[in-house]
């Protein structure tokens, strides 16, 4: 998505008709050995250093996977996962993360962060919600992790844009979540003052880069001083008035694949707000998305086997199930499916892949309960290197796929099931829905035609009974590289 800056302005803030609230979470930029004392939300002061950082980058294109950093909290030494689905950790009274670290600026496409020193680093109290309760919702109507996401400094990938001689790297610093195109609906996050609506701009914003987004995306101004970005609608709700306030859960439009969003139907949202360099930049948004369906859905248990992986074939490959989470404490049991009809079992787990494809891993995890959840690691893998400008069908297809409606569905209820490859035209793709019925298949155009309106192939399916269905479905092109793809439909 192409990097555009939104300023605030005091005109904007008059419109808001309030001064700019303090958000919970103090945030600090630190070169490696710098200490700063900080005077957290709730009064209290938390002393900080950071110790070190580190990156550790992919053999394929040199791309960032993990970046880390070790700190010290008021005297406690702790080393954090920074971004990549990394949610804040408790430690010495404190609640701390890290959205972003220096060594991702060496090689990315772009730089919307505003970071200048060695690493972003994040402050709660220990206990403290990450946004005010009431004052933020998930913004999407659907499950979590119904589908495809890219997160948080995860390199863009689902539409095949990971390859070898791509070695810009597009660092996804928003929150991209899938969707079923024209019919996951969006809503507004938080209430506030919309500024920008498709091509058109409030006032004293005419000259500001926000009035280049196009015409896909909403921008609204929320009380804290934050924009928040909704780009890549299908459509925008025709309550969503340019100058007007919007109010937290107000529909904004349904999700789609317009404007920059390459061939796959997806929300970018981000939010962007000053920074401690001075600089406007991103506000990393995962915790508020995770804690907001939290409040929302009080789900028991749920997995998490993200981010992808992108690797050559021959070298090995590990996925990571410790970020999943259960309300009643550990997770008991991590178990898992893999391609070749194998299992696993425990939260990490290596794997080999001998030929190229886009591969789907099935985690389950299961709490002390017995109540069992369900997510996908997606494992891309090249089979040679490949000259910069050689041909995208030299590689292994990729695919998308997604359903609606996501939320409490009851058995006998009909289901929209919507899939797209790319990379490849040839051939159809064939859907396993998990519940003994026949195979189905339908072809979608290969993404030939980025923004068809049909690009996507459609199809209905009803479970006649309840039940944790994982649905499947693949394509294969000429050289028999193939694409598979999980959902997990869960009937009531």
């Amino acid at each position: 998505m192409k990097i555009q800056f939104v300023l605030l302005s005091a005109g904007a803030l008059t419109l808001l008709a309030q001064p700019p609230k303090t958000p919970l979470m103090r945030v600090v930029d630190l070169n490696a050995g710098e200490p700063a004392e900080v005077v957290l939300q709730s009064g209290t002061k938390a002393r900080i250093e950071l110790l070190e950082r580190a990156e550790v980058s992919d053999s394929v294109r040199g791309a960032v996977r993990h970046a880390r950093v070790r700190v010290k909290v008021n005297g406690q030494e702790v080393q954090l996962e920074c971004g990549n689905y990394n949610l804040p950790v408790t430690v010495a009274g404190v609640q701390v993360d890290c959205a972003m670290t220096k060594g991702l600026l060496g090689n990315t496409r772009t730089d919307p962060w505003g970071l200048v020193k060695d690493a972003r680093l994040r402050l709660w109290p220990a206990g403290s919600p990450f946004m005010a309760p009431g004052a933020y919702v998930y913004p999407v109507k659907q499950r979590w992790f119904t589908t495809t996401t890219q997160m948080s400094n995860q390199p863009s990938f689902v539409d095949g844009s990971e390859t070898p001689w791509s070695r810009r790297i597009y660092y996804h610093y928003g929150l991209d979540t899938g969707g079923a195109e024209g019919l996951t609906e969006v809503v507004a996050a938080t209430g506030g003052l919309v500024v920008v609506r498709g091509k058109s701009a409030m006032p004293g914003y005419e000259e500001n880069p926000s009035t280049e987004v196009g015409y896909d995306g909403v921008i609204v101004l929320d009380e804290r001083g934050w924009f928040h970005w909704y780009f890549h609608l299908y459509s925008i709700d025709p309550g969503v008035k340019l100058g007007g306030k919007i109010a937290m859960g107000q529909p904004i439009g349904l999700i789609g694949k317009e404007g920059s969003a390459g061939c796959w139907s997806h929300l970018h949202y981000e939010i962007r707000g000053p920074q401690p360099s001075g600089r406007a930049g991103i506000v990393e948004g995962y915790a508020f998305l995770w804690e907001a369906y939290q409040r929302q859905y009080a789900p028991e248990v749920i997995a998490v086997a993200r981010p992808h992986s992108y690797a050559w074939v021959g070298e090995t490959v590990t996925l990571n199930g410790s970020r999943s989470w259960s309300r009643s404490g550990p997770i008991s049991r991590y178990e898992w499916t893999f391609s070749d009809g194998s299992t696993g079992s425990g939260p990490t787990v290596t794997r080999v892949y001998s030929s190229p494809g886009t591969y789907s891993e099935i985690l389950k995890v299961t709490d002390s309960r017995g109540r069992s959840s369900y997510d996908f690691a997606v494992v891309q893998i090249a089979g040679k290197p490949v000259a910069e400008g050689e041909s995208e069908e030299s590689l292994a297809p990729t695919i998308h796929a997604s359903y609606w409606p996501t939320l409490d569905v009851r058995a006998g209820q009909p289901l929209t099931f919507l899939v797209r490859s790319c990379r490849t035209t040839f051939g159809h793709e064939t859907w396993n829905f998990g519940d003994g019925s026949a195979l189905v298949t339908v072809k979608s155009d290969g993404c030939a035609v980025e923004k068809n309106k049909e690009g996507y192939a459609r199809t209905q399916h009803v479970f006649q009974k309840p039940g944790d269905y994982i649905v499947r479905v693949e394509r294969a092109n000429e050289r028999g590289e193939k694409a598979t793809f999980h959902l997990f439909v869960p009937v009531k």
